[in-house]
């Protein structure tokens, strides 16, 4: 899709933000310095989600436990916290999910990202969405790219599945295109190919996705089923 785009002569820039903070807060600020990159290596970085816009006080991922930045080694995860007068005062009539959301003096945005030179942030997954599988957090966004590259899938949803043994494991919904089929064997396959052995979904459900009237998978819903 990106590819096709920029053939067209549109110029794709991530932003990031949420109803919270009433629009996007950072932006992928282009660098000249990546123009002479190949093609792979600039879509890599128009998937970040950037810097810190101007009217914002401030934009930071921290460590959770600790309540302090991570390092801006692109490796080392923690959540986005922003801080700044664009930022919501509450909650309508929910002081308790506020204060939730604002311990620390920060408002927690619920996503887990890493913290690269420059302050250019690139989200990983929602936290609710992380699975802990044996101990290791599994992206849920990082399987479904790699599902989505799968010829015969049109949309993926990646969720965690309670196991006796790993607590959870991921499992894979997916919807594929119309005249493609494919196997549970053959996506796992696929999937081995390209993530370590804990990150392939150990279940494979096939069939349509649930979806919002804007085409929004619902995660939600995938995992009620993942628990049944």
């Amino acid at each position: 899709i990106l590819k096709g785009t920029e053939e067209l002569g549109f110029t794709v820039m991530q932003v990031f933000g949420l109803t919270e903070t009433y629009g996007h807060v950072s932006q992928c600020l282009w660098r000249d310095e990546w123009e002479s990159l190949d093609f792979d290596d600039r879509a890599d970085k128009k998937s970040w989600q950037g810097v810190t816009m101007p009217m914002n006080e401030a934009i930071s991922v921290f460590n959770t436990d600790e309540m302090r930045p991570v390092p801006r080694d692109g490796e080392t995860q923690g959540e986005i916290f922003i801080r700044g007068n664009t930022v919501m005062k509450g909650y309508y009539k929910d002081q308790e999910a506020t204060d939730k959301a604002f311990e620390g003096g920060w408002f927690h945005s619920g996503d887990a990202a890493i913290w690269r030179e420059q302050g250019y942030m690139q989200i990983k997954d929602r936290l609710k969405d992380v699975i802990i599988s044996g101990g290791e957090n599994v992206s849920s966004v990082e399987v479904e790219n790699v599902l989505y590259k799968h010829p015969a899938v049109l949309a993926a949803g990646v969720v965690a599945k309670p196991h006796e043994k790993w607590g959870e494991v991921p499992m894979a919904f997916i919807e594929l295109k119309d005249g493609h089929t494919a196997d549970a064997d053959e996506i796992m396959a696929f999937c081995r190919e390209h993530l370590a052995g804990f990150k392939t979904p150990k279940v494979i459900s096939f069939g349509e996705l649930p979806k919002t009237s804007t085409g929004k998978i619902q995660k939600f819903l995938l995992r009620e089923k993942a628990r049944a």
